[in-house]
Parts: C-alpha cells; structure tokens; sequence
C-alpha cells in the first residue's frame, strides 16, 4: 500500500492505542507535531516533551497512512494520575497554582485532557484536525472511564471543543485565559462536565460521538464542506484491561498531597 494520500479520494486510519504501547508510532507522532509546531514560530510547548511517551496514562490518537508508514495528524487524551502532571497542569501551574486543586477535584472521579492536536498541510481542509480528531478523543474517554476532559485551547478550536460539550472553564487564569504558549498567543480552558452524557454538545457532533463509541472499529466515508474522506476507525483501546483507572485515580491523591506538602514547604521557608 502506498503512503502518498489521494487529494480526490484521501482514506486514512484514525487509530488509537496507549503510548507505552506503540513507541514507534509515537515517534511519528512527534515528529509530525514537531514540525506543525515549528513551521508557526512555536518552539516550546509544555505538551510537546517526549515523557508522555512513557506515561502509562497516556492514550494517542493518530490519522496515519493504511500502512502505518506516515502520520498525517493526532492528538492525546492524558488521565490525571499518570507519570507526570497534566500539560495543562504543566502549563499554567506557574501562572495560576488553582489549576492544581481544579484538576485534582475532577481527578477524583476520572479526569483528564484532550492536549497536542494537529494536523499536517498535506490533509488540512478535510477536517481531521478541527473535528474528527476531538470526536474520537472525547469518543474514547468514555472508553477509559472519565467523567470529565480537559483542553486549553487556541482560538480556533474554542468553536469545536464546544460543538463536542465542552464549555468555558472561568476559574482559573484570566476568566480561564492564559497567554500560552506564547505572550502574543491566548489559550482558553475548556472542561467537558459530563463525558458520559454530553449534554452540552450539538446534536450533530453527540450523534457522531456516540457511533464511535458503538461501533470503534469501522470504516466511514465523512464529509466537511463537500469534501469527502475515508476514515478506518480503530479506537477500540488494545489492551486496556492490563491499565485501571482506579489505579490512577489513588496515583492522583498521591500526587497531590505531596504538591500540597511541597507548597506548605516553601510557604514555610
């Protein structure tokens, strides 16, 4: 099968699969985002380190070639609890400390961020970055047993993170802003509240949603703007019942006392 993508007929698998268990996929993965990153003037993003490679509450998302040889874009739901803090944890912590006690409520019954979304120049314009990606995030979070999802979002995809029942989170930050990743670039917190229900979300998108959670492993051809494009979903997770969210939740608690431990610490001295 060849690697090169039909601009008339594109067809491509959205696959999804635990970090620690695809590293060469993972690498790809990078690569591409990488190169995204840096053709806009962005050299340093929180979300953008290699650790969640290792992080075993790290779930990719990735549009790839039928032969697995070249990624065309993805994106990553992380779970509260995992190796290393959330990205928006991360990112913000240094800005605004309450993003720690706002995470950590939420980590208590399942949380986690829908974080490093893109899409490469040779397959823009048929809506994998801006609309399918976030329906199959916020499709297997549900798979993995959150309650709520996370996402700090550029301005452009403030409009798709809502149409899939996220909503604007004004606690933290500016009224939920931040200047990120840069001071001339403002990312906004958006939360889902409810990702097994999805009441907030258009009724187009919830319906998209909820077929991807039927039937994870399906092929359709979707539609944005009259262009068409063949999707392979694979985004029923291999090997899931080797990871447990309670697990991660206990790793969560753990993880927070000792933040709160360490603050107390420094307020001390």
């Amino acid at each position: 099968m060849e690697t090169g993508l039909s601009k008339e007929k594109p067809e491509v698998r959205l696959r999804v699969f635990r970090a620690i268990d695809d590293p060469e996929a993972c690498r790809l993965f990078l690569e591409g985002h990488a190169h995204v990153l840096t053709s806009i003037g962005i050299t340093k993003v929180t979300s953008s380190k290699n650790e969640w490679t290792t992080n075993p509450a790290a779930f990719v998302l990735i549009v790839e070639s039928l032969d697995g040889k070249k990624v065309y874009g993805g994106a990553r739901v992380h779970v509260a609890g995992g190796s290393q803090p959330l990205p928006i944890e991360e990112a913000t912590g240094a800005l605004d400390p309450a993003i720690f006690d706002l995470v950590y409520k939420h980590a208590m019954h399942g949380t986690g961020e829908l974080c490093g979304l893109w899409n490469s120049r040779e397959i823009a314009g048929y809506g994998i970055g801006s609309i399918f990606l976030i329906r199959a995030a916020v499709a297997i979070s549900h798979q993995i047993g959150l309650s709520t999802l996370f996402a700090l979002c550029a301005p452009y995809t403030i409009k798709p993170v809502e149409s899939c029942g996220m909503d604007h989170e004004t606690s933290i930050g500016n009224q939920g802003t931040f200047y990120y990743p840069k001071l001339d670039l403002v990312a906004t917190t958006m939360l889902l509240r409810d990702v097994p229900v999805l009441s907030k979300a258009h009724e187009e998108d919830k319906e998209a949603i909820l077929k991807i959670r039927e039937l994870p492993d399906v092929i359709r051809v979707e539609e944005l703007r009259k262009k068409e494009i063949t999707i392979h979903y694979q985004t029923g997770i291999p090997h899931l019942s080797e990871w447990s969210l309670n697990d991660t939740i206990e790793s969560a608690k753990t993880n927070y006392l000792k933040y709160k431990i360490d603050q107390e610490n420094i307020n001390f001295l």
